[in-house]
């Protein structure tokens, strides 16, 4: 675990010096011990890159802030983004790995900061997973994340998450060209098993695929 690069995260090795990597984002209460083993599980041999949230809520970390349950300051939540960007960006540096085979695997606070920088910074991700995810931000500008991937796991019977966001979700990233795959869970918004196959089957897909 290290402070360095303006998260406190974890990095561990992928299997060949050209590994991909996925970068693992918590949700609220998590950090960046959470999801290592899911991600070491849905992508064999990947680099792993796990930041913990810089935000506090109530002790708990987090990537942005809330002002209440389902409300957030754009301004604040793109801040946020750009920032993890940045850390993306400078890890990618520091650790040696191919800018152009970074993805993103995220539960949903996590989930939400993915599907922002793939929103406003274009690029950083190749694809992500984003698991029990809403609708967040919606960028002033148009983006295009031709050549991009999404899978998206939402819960049917979500307390926290409302239907209507995941696909106004959805409906953004297609109007920006993104490849989006929805699959609603018969669950709340704890995952289940089933999903890290789905996940795992998904993310071999993604990472044969030739790059553009």
């Amino acid at each position: 675990m290290t402070e360095d690069l303006g998260f406190i995260h974890r990095f561990m090795p992928g299997k060949d010096s050209d590994a991909d990597t996925l970068v693992v984002l918590h949700g609220t209460g998590g950090d960046e011990n959470d999801l290592i083993g899911i991600g070491q599980a849905v992508a064999p041999g990947a680099a792993i890159l796990s930041p913990r949230g810089n935000v506090l809520e109530n002790g708990a970390p987090r990537f942005f802030r809330r002002l209440a349950e389902g409300v957030f300051d754009p301004k604040e939540v793109r801040s946020r983004a750009e920032e993890l960007a940045r850390f993306i960006r400078a890890a990618t540096i520091t650790y040696r790995l191919d800018p152009a085979r970074v993805y993103g695997l995220g539960y949903s606070n996590g989930a939400n900061i993915a599907s922002t920088v793939m929103l406003v910074e274009p690029g950083i991700l190749r694809a992500s997973v984003l698991l029990r995810p809403m609708l967040v931000y919606q960028p002033p500008e148009k983006s295009d994340l031709s050549g991009s991937s999404v899978f998206i796991s939402a819960g049917r019977m979500d307390p926290i998450v409302p239907a209507e966001s995941v696909e106004t979700l959805v409906s953004l990233l297609e109007s920006a060209h993104a490849g989006v795959t929805l699959k609603w869970q018969l669950a709340g918004h704890s995952l289940v098993p089933s999903e890290v196959r789905e996940v795992a089957d998904w993310l071999a897909l993604q990472r044969a695929a030739p790059m553009s």
